[in-house]
């Protein structure tokens, strides 16, 4: 009872304990726990078993993991028998890496609350309403704008690079030392369920639109983008006291939230919502509020993770934020209670769309209505149970004016179709209205990248990695949109099926741009990380040299602003140092990176997409 009553709320019920079962949504308890025979049995769903079990169950942990835990609690030390070498050492780099990033969590942490030179992050923070008080509860810390301190405070505690480099908190250069990720950051420790740091994720706090703003960790050993929700292990029993999870769309929303105690917030990290973060939140509830901010961006959102959800029989629903607030600035101007309102009269997920589609579009014609109709069809083909399906048609026929029979047979229809084929179809469908399409632009340089990347899981995981760099190329470059997609919808499969489904799921504009016999059928390097550091690097040298003739040519204007005169004169020579030396922003010391050494990158990408 002591056991299960330290997660969920029990009563005592004559020589028993009841509550609501933990493992199924109810309104009257069913679950009954037994102290003298140690076991819990439900009623309603049936499950049952001892203390083990429920750890198990309740956290979803493996058989040996459960049992650590439940030792943990129970004060018990376990000593384990390495039986495999090479899982010892897993276990032994796992451990360490562990140790190094709840070191660092304590290291930011402390410069935040104490440093002088962290003034304007705690300034940051008060101006979002937080106090010391929040700073401390969930750890937020501030890593330094001088690699130095960071170096510094790793090699008094003797850490190696290596493992700086495995944690995500830094990258080996290829010409020598290291280059710290976070710089002048606000950081919040990521953790897993156990409560373990195991990431970061980065807030920006001097506006640059070079970089984004918010940068997380990278995937590790540790961690995982898709199999993690930020704020989860602190929301769990929130999630089952509401019966329902608020997903926000960033940290500080899920932070304001709990803060303003609505304690069954989470958000996801740098990541589109994926089944593994459906299938971890279907542990704990069957029902979904989506608060993302009200912007495009946010509305694509809402769907993508409508898809995932759904497909995991959760109900989902949708907070209607005004335009331009999100929840901590609303629940700043507005107060809890009316953000509390919000959520509580937040449509489903249907009336959501199509309230957006009413403001946005026309749905007073008998066109635009059975255009979108043909949308909500490919959507409510979605349900996998067909009594809710049922009934998600007669709503939307109803709040759409059209017959029920006719989206009955649209719905039928999708849910024939392949899963894999249903985007394609919608790209189809916009490009027959298109006589004629050009490639979409696509610089040689980014078009090799983008080739690699189609054939390299490698590849387009240390990619994944260069968020700030595609970010600072962009402007300059043609074809980053291709290749971020690339980097964010392509299977891990690297077979050439995979890779031509892939691209037959693209837009035409962009198939055409891709479609060459270099990109088709690539004759991979010999080493293709190493070729798509090589070409990032001349990407981002080429981006710099375009950025600075766009300089000059701006100086050369006449009556220019003397300020704005300076703003270009700085920038130019931030350009010309980094084109001067490119090992300016690595750290090189004896220890991190001896005998450093750069080496001029070679182009084997030149002649990539042309004609000839």
């Amino acid at each position: 009872m002591d056991l299960i009553g330290s997660y969920i709320p029990v009563k005592r019920a004559g020589t028993r304990y009841v509550c609501n079962c933990p493992f199924h949504n109810e309104k009257t308890p069913s679950f009954s726990i037994d102290p003298a025979r140690q076991f819990f049995h439900c009623f309603g769903c049936k499950k049952s078993g001892d203390a083990l079990t429920f750890v198990r169950d309740y956290e979803g942990l493996t058989f040996v993991d459960a049992v650590k835990r439940l030792a943990g609690k129970s004060g018990i030390t376990i000593v384990e028998q390495a039986i495999d070498p090479k899982e010892e050492r897993a276990r032994r780099d796992r451990g360490r890496l562990l140790d190094l990033q709840r070191e660092a969590s304590r290291f930011f942490h402390e410069l935040l609350l104490r440093s002088p030179a962290a003034a304007h992050a705690r300034d940051y923070l008060k101006s979002r309403g937080f106090g010391k008080e929040m700073a401390e509860r969930w750890e937020v810390g501030w890593a330094p704008d001088t690699p130095k301190v960071f170096l510094d405070w790793a090699r008094e505690k003797g850490l190696r690079g290596r493992d700086l480099c495995n944690s995500g908190l830094a990258i080996q250069r290829e010409t020598g030392g290291l280059y710290l990720r976070f710089r002048d950051r606000l950081m919040f420790p990521v953790r897993n369920d156990h409560g373990d740091v195991i990431a970061f994720s980065g807030r920006q706090l001097r506006e640059d639109p070079r970089s984004g703003k918010y940068i997380n960790s990278p995937e590790t050993a540790l961690f995982k983008k898709s199999n993690v929700l930020f704020g989860l292990d602190r929301a769990r029993k929130g999630i089952l006291d509401a019966k329902s999870v608020l997903i926000c769309e960033g940290q500080i929303d899920a932070i304001a939230c709990h803060e303003q105690g609505i304690s069954n917030a989470i958000a996801p990290l740098g990541t589109a919502f994926t089944a593994n973060h459906a299938k971890i939140i279907g542990r704990y509830t069957k029902r979904a509020l989506l608060c993302f901010d009200a912007d495009s961006a946010g509305f694509t959102a809402v769907e993508r993770s409508f898809r995932e959800l759904i497909a995991g029989s959760i109900t989902v629903t949708a907070v209607q934020m005004p335009a331009g607030e999100d929840p901590d600035s609303f629940m700043q101007r507005n107060g809890v209670d009316a953000f509390k309102e919000l959520i509580e009269k937040s449509p489903t997920f249907f009336d959501f769309i199509i309230d957006k589609k009413k403001s946005s579009s026309d749905l007073n014609s008998p066109e635009g209505r059975s255009e979108f109709a043909k949308e909500c069809a490919e959507l409510i083909s979605l349900f996998p149970d067909s009594v809710i399906r049922g009934s998600m048609i007669d709503h939307v026929a109803t709040r759409l004016r059209i017959g029920r029979p006719e989206l009955f047979e649209a719905v039928i229809k999708e849910s024939k179709r392949p899963k894999s084929r249903r985007f394609e179809r919608r790209n189809n469908d916009e490009q027959e209205s298109t006589q004629s399409v050009e490639p979409a632009p696509l610089d040689p340089t980014m078009g090799y990248l983008c080739a690699l990347s189609l054939h390299s899981f490698e590849v387009r995981q240390f990619l994944s990695e260069q968020f700030e760099t595609l970010h600072e190329i962009a402007d300059q470059l043609e074809g980053v949109p291709i290749l971020q997609k690339i980097l964010t919808e392509r299977s891990e499969s690297d077979n050439p099926a995979s890779v031509n489904s892939f691209i037959a799921s693209l837009p035409e504009s962009e198939r055409l741009a891709l479609h060459s016999d270099a990109t088709f059928s690539i004759a991979l390097p010999e080493n293709p990380l190493e070729a798509s550091h090589q070409a990032l690097a001349e990407a981002s040298a080429l981006a710099l040299e375009r950025e600075d003739a766009s300089i000059k040519a701006a100086l050369a204007e006449p009556n220019i602003a003397f300020e704005k005169q300076l703003q270009l004169l700085q920038r130019a020579k931030e350009i010309a140092d980094l084109l001067g030396s490119l090992t300016n922003r690595a750290i090189t010391t004896d220890r991190f990176a001896p005998n450093a050494r750069r080496k001029k990158p070679q182009k084997p990408w030149k002649n990539y997409g042309s004609k000839e």
